[in-house]
């Protein structure tokens, strides 16, 4: 029980940290604003699994840079492959499967 207390500690202490908040303009011009629980990088290419809620459950999206080296800023995408919905969801929740947090696709 105490691991878990430490997990949940950890994750607490990531989600509070600003520096894990990103803002996105969507397909509508809306600023949309995503909690990053998770960065890996997999076949040359980095991923973001994001959450719109800061505390308890809440919707996860999965995002590629697709930024180049030239590029001031990161520019991300939603990815809606279902093969690589699948696969990456798979890698996050190896990474995150010690912290309690459990992904589930609908």
């Amino acid at each position: 029980m105490e691991e878990r207390k430490i997990a949940m500690d950890h994750l607490d202490s990531i989600m509070n940290d600003l520096e894990n908040k990103i803002t996105l303009i969507n397909e509508d011009g809306e600023e949309v604003t995503l909690y990053v629980l998770e960065e890996t990088k997999l076949n040359g290419e980095t991923y973001l699994l994001a959450s719109d809620s800061r505390e308890g459950d809440g919707e996860c999206y999965l995002l590629k840079d697709k930024s180049g080296p030239e590029d001031e800023e990161a520019l991300y995408e939603f990815v809606d492959d279902d093969g690589e919905l699948d696969y990456m969801a798979r890698i996050f929740s190896e990474l995150l499967g010690d912290l309690g947090v459990e992904i589930e696709k609908e």
